[in-house]
């Protein structure tokens, strides 16, 4: 049976972040980045795996009848977590898409509830299923605490979690609307908007390679310059771009947060025809 159009525009949403090009520290068709484990090939069987994770997470949110949407998120979670497994098996072992399975499995399931229930917005949903998330699982020690676990502790963010639970602000209120207006070939609207989402990002990913919060700045202004210079429509912003990957290479940062988020956003684009 052929795959539904939510559950494949989530596939693409990941066959088209990989494929987007350049991107500083990431994975590429072209560079690996600072992930010297993987490529692209390691991308594209890691997508394919999680068609049946996706699908899962459209039927749960098309069925759900509920009154408390945080149970349809707690359906979605033990099979993101067999999602991690199939995942793994695939890669041989190489954590590709862990974020995106949490994000973008929570986007499924939202979408398909939506589209059952059209008064309802896909955000707020969100917000409904995710209420007391980053409470819940981060607020109680743990004996191995995750590197989510240990930014909450250390720095007070949420990471992941906490953008769920406040319904992806950055993605409603910047990366979408941004994405909507960009001009240019797809490959430079998707880089332009990785780049609008890094303006605006604390990148989970960045900080736990960086070792400290510090960097978050940092890679904001580079953001912001690479936009201000007319970004990946002009030669100079391709030029600055080329030269941010490598210093990305050498400190091995990687923007593996805001890949997540471009992700949800492409798959939010498609869904809307944006894309």
């Amino acid at each position: 049976m052929a795959a539904s159009t939510i559950t494949q525009n989530a596939v693409k949403a990941l066959l088209y972040e990989v494929t987007t090009c350049p991107k500083p520290g990431l994975v590429d068709p072209v560079d690996p980045g600072s992930h010297k484990d993987m490529d692209v090939f390691t991308f594209i069987d890691s997508s394919l795996s999680l068609e049946p994770y996706f699908t899962f997470c459209e039927q749960a949110g098309s069925a759900f009848n509920g009154s408390d949407l945080r149970e349809l998120f707690e359906k979605l979670r033990p099979r993101g977590i067999q999602a991690e497994k199939e995942m793994l098996a695939a890669t041989h072992g190489i954590n590709t898409h862990k974020g995106a399975i949490f994000s973008l499995g929570i986007f499924v399931g939202a979408e398909a509830y939506v589209q059952k229930h059209p008064d309802q917005d896909v955000f707020a949903v969100i917000r409904q299923m995710c209420r007391g998330l980053v409470k819940h699982d981060l607020g109680k020690a743990s004996a191995a605490p995750t590197a989510g676990e240990k930014q909450y502790r250390k720095y007070g963010l949420g990471g992941a979690r906490a953008m769920a639970e406040a319904g992806y602000p950055i993605i409603e209120d910047v990366a979408l609307p941004f994405l909507a207006k960009s001009t240019g070939t797809t490959n430079q609207r998707l880089l332009d908007t990785l780049m609008k989402i890094a303006t605006q990002a604390a990148d989970s990913t960045l900080i736990k390679r960086a070792g400290s919060v510090t960097v978050v700045k940092w890679a904001q202004e580079q953001a912001q310059h690479f936009l201000d210079l007319g970004g990946a429509k002009s030669q100079a912003g391709m030029a600055f771009l080329a030269e941010l990957n490598v210093t990305f290479k050498e400190k091995n940062y990687s923007l593996g947060g805001c890949a997540d988020l471009l992700i949800s956003t492409i798959f939010l684009a498609l869904e809307r025809g944006i894309l």
